[in-house]
């Protein structure tokens, strides 16, 4: 074969080097076959769409014909996007660091034609710069090295599989009150008391450590708690990494300040944040938290819905070459758009030069003394910010973090009464459904365009889906979410689980050099703490001890990184306090004439009245966080709403136990006082 293959795939990323002059492959074993037939190595190199150095490295290396004529006659060249095959990406990663001690993207690995890597790197300039040889360097002594040394090739690349593969005793321990009680200690030490978050520069959005202590808050009362979700929320929303024009979070702070982002959107932050700022106004009402849930959601609405009703998944950093252009002003266009308002903005966003080239990146350090204005500054802005060239988009749909945005909006639509967040998480799920999911059970993590990948989904992409159509059930009462998580969570234990250990891959999915599994939450949740969730939802609706104790046990995987960093155990914490809280069950029965909010009217029969949205509500807010909620009519197929019915013909709520139940509430105020006092 002599050509590029990328123009039919369904990744954008992919699609992006579609024109090199690279002879790029995909993944897939033909790869190897012609790697044997023509006794070359295999170049992989890895990224993803929204990668600033993928970009970079493409440009000065891939679209040179030169550099491209090298890479063809003396390699097999694969690319791979790391969002659509993260269990490529996580296996030559853990190679990348052993061997080089760092990581990063683009990723650039040497294969053997067994698939075993014995060189890597990421980033290679196109000139020898600052120490670092150049790619063309690096391209020609590997091949030197595999003409006059194979045997020690082979040598490597069989080490650093029998050493990374070989499958050790994973650390368990108990997610009980005194790893909660240490995990908080600790993430007091590692507390910035200056600029909020945790650590150094960068700063990641550290969404599931804040998410695990507000539950521990509204658990305990912990004031220091809520001390430093509140001052790490304020200054992320309040910095320049928040867009403080159309909403949506950046991906990071390259300083510790907030200040300067790293540009790109992507899908998983900006869903677990808003479940972050949902949660935080549903304990204290502080009204900041409102405002940038609200404009979260919307963003996610606006800018990364997709025409078939899934969410894409991230947006570029750059336009026209420069990262951030789409983002920055200058105080010269500012005076031009702005007019008299252009001092005052000047002063209230801190436009002083903070980026490149004395632009600035917005931030909001305080409240506009005078909203009106700031509303008219805003709309001028958007609208000028139009006629610059857009980020680009990478439109690709992802099973497990449209979960997560599947699960953020439905509770936010619940709590702050927005029908449309909870419409737009229905239509996700069913894009999921109807696109992702065959026949025979297999979820497939990617699509575009309406069209399905060929990538099987990992565990991540299973369990964030199965909680997602959790939370429907509570949400819709439709008791067909049930049963699809259900489903997709009995194959999670007969093909992701093995001697007790949750696997990243499927036992029945591609046969890769090793079997990746970990257990670590890191920008977005692991696949076990996911799978956690998902289970220990499941068994409170169902009442199965089977499922508890598949929780228990991925819970159990992750203990020993939440003892000794928390920060990198976020959602496991989470989840284990959300059962240290009970766990509690909410069952809120309706009978047919009870409507969710924005359900047309006119389409149920009049039997039944009562406040059903007011107890869905204060169901979904006043409950410890993830709590497993099932609505909807009694003999729905729901074993958590069996036996339960109307009181006084009213719709009812039942605050239970491991199926036990207290006597039910009509009113939502009573709800919330039950909600209160079971703590």
């Amino acid at each position: 074969m002599a050509s590029n293959e990328l123009a039919k795939s369904t990744s954008p990323y992919l699609r992006q080097h579609a024109g090199n002059p690279v002879h790029w492959r995909e993944w897939a074993e033909g790869v190897f076959s012609e790697a044997r037939e023509r006794d070359v190595p295999v170049f992989l190199s890895v990224g993803y769409s929204a990668c600033h150095w993928c970009h970079v490295m493409a440009h000065e290396s891939f679209e040179d014909e030169a550099t491209a004529a090298y890479l063809n006659e003396n390699f097999v060249c694969v690319k791979v996007d790391r969002e659509e095959r993260p269990d490529v990406d996580a296996i030559y990663m853990q190679a990348t660091v052993a061997m080089t001690g760092q990581g990063g993207w683009p990723m650039s690995v040497f294969l053997t034609p067994d698939a075993e890597p014995f060189f890597c790197g990421t980033y290679f300039p196109s000139e020898p710069r600052h120490g670092m040889a150049s790619f063309r360097q690096v391209l020609e002594s590997l091949v030197h090295a595999w003409r006059t040394k194979r045997e020690d090739i082979d040598k490597v690349g069989r080490s650093v599989v029998e050493q990374l593969g070989a499958r050790g005793a994973v650390a368990e321990g108990v997610m009980d009150d005194a790893t909660l009680e240490r995990a908080v200690a600790l993430l007091k030490v590692d507390f910035d008391p200056v600029d909020a978050g945790f650590g150094r520069a960068p700063k990641f959005p550290p969404s599931m450590a804040v998410d695990f202590l507000l539950r521990n808050h509204r658990r305990t009362g912990s004031t220091e708690a809520l001390e430093m979700v509140a001052q790490t929320c304020e200054r992320m929303a309040r910095g320049g990494m928040y867009d403080q024009l159309a909403g949506g979070f950046a991906r990071y702070s390259v300083d510790g300040q907030w200040v300067i982002p790293h540009f790109e959107k992507m899908l998983y932050d900006n869903a677990l944040l808003l479940d972050v700022y949902t949660q935080w106004w549903a304990i204290t009402e502080e009204p900041l938290a409102e405002r940038i849930a609200l404009e979260t959601a919307d963003f996610l609405l606006a800018e990364l819905r997709t025409p078939e009703g899934g969410f894409a998944s991230a947006l570029d950093a750059d336009t026209e070459g420069e990262e951030g252009r789409y983002y920055v002003w200058s105080p010269a266009e500012l005076h031009e758009l702005l007019g008299a308002d252009a001092d005052w903005v000047i002063d209230l966003c801190d436009v002083t030069g903070t980026f490149e080239h004395g632009t600035s990146v917005l931030q909001l350090r305080r409240d506009p003394d005078d909203l009106a204005r700031w509303q008219k500054v805003q709309s001028v802005l958007r609208d000028a910010r139009r006629g610059r060239t857009y980020p680009g988009r990478d439109d690709k749909v992802v099973a497990a973090w449209n979960g997560l945005a599947i699960t953020a909006l439905a509770r936010t639509g619940v709590v702050l009464a927005k029908p449309e967040y909870v419409e737009a998480a229905v239509a996700a799920a069913e894009l999921v459904r109807t696109v992702h999911l065959d026949q025979s059970g297999i979820l497939r993590r990617t699509s575009r365009d309406g069209v399905v990948g060929s990538a099987h989904g990992v565990l991540e992409d299973y369990a964030a889906y199965a909680q997602a159509c959790l939370t429907l059930v509570g949400v819709t009462g439709e008791a067909a979410w049930l049963e699809l998580a259900q489903s997709l969570l009995d194959r999670v234990l007969e093909q992701f689980v093995a001697d007790g250990i949750f696997y990243d891959t499927a036992a029945d999915a591609e046969t890769l050099v090793w079997r990746p599994q970990d257990a670590t939450d890191n920008a977005s949740p692991s696949g076990v703490s996911l799978a956690a969730e998902a289970f220990s939802t499941l068994a409170s609706l169902t009442g199965s001890a089977r499922y508890e104790a598949a929780a228990q046990q991925a819970l159990q995987m992750s203990a020993a990184i939440a003892t000794r960093a928390p920060r990198f155990a976020g959602r496991a914490l989470a989840v284990a306090e959300t059962i240290a809280a009970g766990p509690l069950e909410v069952a809120v029965i309706r009978g047919p004439a009870g409507r969710v909010d924005g359900e047309p009217e006119g389409e149920v029969a009049p039997v039944g009245g009562g406040d059903f949205a007011g107890l869905l509500r204060v169901a979904v807010k006043d409950s410890p966080w993830g709590t497993a909620i099932a609505s909807g009519l009694a003999g729905s197929g729901v074993p958590l709403l069996e036996g339960r019915g109307l009181v006084g013909g009213e719709a009812a709520a039942f605050v239970c136990q491991r199926f036990t139940c207290k006597l039910p509430v009509v009113l939502p105020e009573d709800l919330r006082r039950e909600l209160k006092t079971t703590r």
